[in-house]
């Protein structure tokens, strides 16, 4: 029989730096519920509590319309410019 694998158990990493609420300004703190395509990242694969992915996601969708944070990377042209060295 096949062993089960055991992860380690998943934090809120906004609750632990004891945040009250999630400001739209911060991009240091929305890029730790995004991916690297500017996705908003799951709270499966986060951890993130209910309240805050709630907060995140808010703060996230504001910044994208304030255009802080784009709606969508271009990963097209970031292959381009890396060859373009060469």
């Amino acid at each position: 029989m096949a062993e089960r694998r055991r992860f380690a158990k998943k934090y809120c990493k906004y609750s632990s730096m004891k945040l009250e609420a999630i400001d739209y300004k911060d991009l240091d703190l929305l890029r730790i519920s995004m991916s690297e395509r500017g996705k908003i990242m799951p709270r499966r694969l986060t951890g993130t509590s209910k309240r805050m992915q709630e907060e995140v996601e808010v703060a996230i969708k504001r910044a994208r319309h304030m255009a802080l944070v784009p709606y969508i990377v271009n990963t097209h042209d970031l292959s381009e410019a890396a060859y373009s060295k060469y």
